[in-house]
């Protein structure tokens, strides 16, 4: 076994410090999309928008952003043009 540098390849949500940086890190990737469609919580994003054609807009906007940042979703856990959703233990409409 040789000893060199090694990192990780996901976030090792055990660290004490782990939710602080990912959040960071989001923050950077949607910085000028927060609160203007976007809002992120660590790893729960909503995306809203006042009409289907700005919200098709800002769903590949982000998705772009994800995939540019080697950041990725799991498709099961997505929910796509939805009127109701609940988001961080809320309903939102």
């Amino acid at each position: 076994m040789t000893h060199g540098h090694y990192e990780y390849r996901v976030m090792p949500f055990g660290l004490t410090n782990a939710p602080a940086v990912f959040q960071a890190l989001i923050n950077g990737v949607f910085q000028d999309l927060l609160g203007k469609g976007v809002i992120a919580y660590i790893d729960d994003i909503l995306v809203y928008s006042t009409s289907m054609e700005e919200h098709v807009c800002h769903v590949q906007e982000v998705l772009t952003r994800l995939q540019r940042h080697h950041l990725y979703v799991k498709l099961e856990k997505c929910e796509f043009h939805r009127t109701t959703v609940t988001f961080l233990g809320y309903v939102i409409s």
